[in-house]
């Protein structure tokens, strides 16, 4: 299978995951449980774009090839089922093999995702082979530091996806069982932590500066091992809590960081990359809200506020962003595919969820109600913009 049609497979995993962000933004105005949201933005909304550019990234980024060339066309159906059956089975009423049954699908999903990954970088999994050009072999420190915490991610994924059966299945849960040590394990460990990764290899390259070594370790170390601090303590609120959460704060603020340093030393000024920035503040602020919660217990409105700030916020505008800068909104045929467009739905997205961080955290519910509003208006806007641009492709 040519690089084109694994390209091809991507925009597809791409178009899964502007569906379920969709799904998610409808289903938050609608006021559905917040399992529920979480499971749409974490299994739907997310990860599908983590995997399509994954599949394309990762072998490049090890001096490898895809082993399984395949594997992305196989995996994507158990992803989509997998995503929507354990969506579906977190709404009340709903039988209880619909979240087994997606369990079962996501589990087969990510075993193509990793095991065709594992089996692609087998012989370097640390990743010292990066492919790096002469001409950028000043890259060469920083890329490899890179690299070694890609299999760190994966096993998060790992790990997080034997919770999630353990969660809906007869299988016996690890942890105890309690859901949001998973959405930790998988948001925080193995998505967050690949945005970090691949992070520090894609976006200097495309602000085109460089960035030291020695803040790639300063935000990859913690951002390793925080996750399963987090997931592991969520329940003590003892001092190993605090130390995963001030952990986690080091790892957001020290990416937030590199991406600060990288546009002031850029002279691009893309709305990809500004989005990116945009994303990285949220993060900031996300971690604020966990060191809050590591001290003092929160409410279930502040709960929803720190949940929609990391996913939406961080995680949700970081896929935003590096998908414009993948895909273009210029490049589309359709009436308003610009750089314009694109900055209008990053303000509504970006608004919307300050707007409803404002009305959850001062229990306005009118700021809420109009920030989702404006938020699913933004989904709406960036939706459009993709599609425009795979259509012109």
């Amino acid at each position: 299978m040519a690089p084109e049609t694994i390209s091809r497979w991507a925009r597809r995993y791409a178009l899964v995951s502007v569906s379920f962000l969709l799904l998610w933004q409808l289903a938050s105005v609608l006021g559905v449980p917040r399992r529920t949201e979480v499971t749409l933005a974490v299994y739907g909304f997310v990860f599908p774009m983590v995997f399509g550019k994954a599949y394309s990234l990762v072998p490049t980024y090890f001096d490898r090839t895809l082993a399984f060339p395949r594997a992305p066309a196989v995996g994507l159906p158990f992803v989509v089922v997998g995503a929507g059956g354990l969506a579906a089975g977190t709404l009340s009423g709903t039988p209880s093999w619909l979240a087994s049954t997606g369990a079962l699908a996501w589990a087969v999903g990510v075993a193509v995702f990793l095991g065709t990954l594992g089996w692609t970088v087998r012989h370097d999994p640390t990743g010292r082979a990066t492919a790096t050009g002469e001409h950028n072999a000043d890259r060469r420190p920083v890329d490899r530091v890179a690299n070694a915490f890609v299999p760190v991610a994966f096993a998060y994924l790992l790990v997080g996806t034997s919770a999630t059966l353990g969660l809906h299945t007869g299988l016996p849960p690890l942890l105890d069982g309690y859901p949001p040590r998973v959405t930790h394990l998988l948001a925080a460990g193995a998505a967050g932590l690949l945005v970090f990764a691949l992070g520090f290899r894609l976006l200097p390259r495309f602000f085109g500066a460089p960035l030291p070594r020695s803040l790639a370790v300063a935000t990859l170390l913690p951002g390793a091992l925080a996750p399963g601090l987090l997931a592991t303590r969520l329940l003590d609120a003892g001092r190993w809590f605090r130390a995963g959460a001030l952990l986690e704060a080091g790892a957001v603020c020290g990416f937030a960081l590199a991406v600060a340093l990288l546009a002031r030393r850029s002279s691009r000024r893309r709305v990809g990359l500004s989005t990116v920035l945009v994303a990285a503040g949220f993060g900031v602020l996300g971690v604020a809200f966990g060191l809050w919660f590591a001290f003092e217990a929160p409410s279930a409105a502040l709960v929803r506020a720190h949940l929609r700030v990391n996913l939406l916020g961080f995680l949700g505008l970081t896929v935003v962003g590096l998908a414009y800068q993948f895909y273009p909104p210029a490049v589309g045929d359709l009436p308003g595919s610009s750089d314009s467009t694109a900055r209008v739905s990053v303000l509504a997205l970006s608004g919307g969820l300050l707007a409803q961080v404002g009305g959850l955290t001062l229990r306005v519910p009118t700021a809420t109600t109009l920030g989702e509003w404006l938020a699913l208006c933004g989904a709406l806007c960036y939706a459009y913009l993709l599609a425009a641009a795979f259509l012109a492709r």
